[in-house]
């Protein structure tokens, strides 16, 4: 069944900053629909880091979108730009990754994409294939294409060169190896996010030079981390990771505020828009708590990263942890030898693996984040007796049961 040009907008569309430009996008849907010919669409994602979160996978969810529509997908992973580095955003050079960094976490990436894109229907594709065959001519040619008047646009290299910070000339190949991917796989269509504007108007650019018809492109917006602030940042520690514990994917959600809840509504879930809309209304109206509409959500994304049974144990585990003040059923169990000198609080817990060394253990303890046996320790100094079993909670997610023996 054909989906009309104006639902295809809609879908498109939505959540989308910038889209350049309408028309273009129509007519080149208008076309695709009379030939039958899908459309070519692109998303790059250089292999930064192994593990993706919720804010790497909204351009994977409008690549989805893409995909529902009948369209070809094109999941482009940087294994050559990686080794250069994204200057985006950077306020210095960007360490480049090297050649078994980029491998490990690129095959880390095809396996997290095929949670929420068809695998029969996507193409994963290394722009080393090309870029590899370039020559020097190539990249002179290919560097002819830019002046640096243009390239000193790009707000980050304005301002590291008005603050005499240095700038590689590596860093300016930069865009225009991204745009050149473009041209290499002849894309219709680019998504990134808003901080990528500079280079995806790039591919457009170089298309038009190489004699093809410029790609439309679509911008998405940066997703706001659990801080409702800053965007989704595991540096920040602000990110719900799509390789994390059902429990903890369930529960991450829970705690994004009212505000922010439709936010990832619209750029994260495969509800349409006029539901979304509709419990929205209901919400606002009284007639929905605020906890059962994000409790919905949490359950999507569980269900979108594990199956809609590890959903529901993981929203039984939380009603049972919170409401009911009881422990998890998968909690983890260590056994551990006894000492009659007993053992230092902050050592158990990075023994039990719940902090990932003494000076987080010590600031969990300030924070009256932890508890042993259901009573809140706020003492660092702390030495538990080692002697029969002892439950350990770390802020509202994390436990372990200890058993010395």
């Amino acid at each position: 069944m054909k989906i009309s040009i104006d639902k295809q907008i809609e879908l498109i569309e939505r959540g989308a900053v910038n889209v350049i430009s309408r028309p273009d996008l129509v007519k080149k849907l208008e076309k695709s629909q009379a030939t039958g010919k899908p459309l070519k669409i692109k998303a790059g994602f250089d292999p930064t880091a192994p593990d993706l979160h919720l804010g790497h996978t909204v351009l994977i969810q409008k690549l989805k979108h893409f995909q529902d529509l009948g369209h070809e997908i094109s999941f482009l992973i940087g294994d050559f730009t990686g080794m250069i580095g994204d200057p985006t955003g950077k306020s210095e050079t960007r360490k480049p990754l090297t050649v078994e960094q980029v491998e490990k976490n690129a095959e880390s990436y095809k396996d997290q994409i095929f949670k929420i894109l068809d695998p029969e229907k996507t193409k994963v594709v290394f722009n080393s294939t090309w870029l590899n065959k370039l020559t020097s001519k190539d990249f002179i040619m290919l560097a002819s294409q830019l002046t640096v008047a243009r390239m000193l646009e790009r707000e980050d290299f304005k301002v590291r060169f008005e603050n005499e910070r240095p700038i590689s000339i590596h860093e300016f190949l930069y865009p225009l190896i991204q745009g050149y991917d473009s041209v290499a796989l002849e894309a219709d269509v680019e998504l990134g996010g808003t901080d990528q504007l500079f280079n995806l108007l790039m591919g457009r650019d170089l298309q038009r030079v190489w004699g093809q018809e410029p790609q439309v492109v679509i911008t998405m917006p940066l997703l706001e981390g659990l801080d409702g602030v800053n965007k989704m940042s595991k540096s920040l520690g602000n990110y719900i990771g799509i390789t994390e514990k059902a429990d903890d994917i369930y529960g991450k959600t829970l705690s994004v505020s009212d505000d922010l809840m439709f936010r990832y509504y619209e750029l994260l879930s495969d509800l349409p828009a006029g539901e979304i809309n509709a419990l929205k209304t209901e919400m606002q109206a009284g007639r929905v708590h605020p906890k059962a509409v994000k409790q919905q959500l949490a359950r999507e994304l569980t269900a979108r990263f594990y199956d809609a049974e590890a959903a529901q144990r993981a929203e039984d585990n939380f009603e049972r942890i919170f409401s009911q003040h009881d422990n998890p059923e998968d909690m983890p169990e260590v056994v551990m030898s006894s000492s009659e000198k007993g053992i230092w609080l902050p050592k158990l817990l990075v023994d039990t693996q719940l902090v990932g060394g003494t000076g987080e253990a010590r600031r969990m303890i300030q924070q009256n984040a932890v508890s042993l046996n259901g009573d809140k320790v706020s003492d660092i100094d702390h030495l538990v007796m080692t002697q029969g079993e002892v439950i350990l909670k770390v802020g509202k997610r994390r436990f372990c049961k200890v058993t010395f023996r």
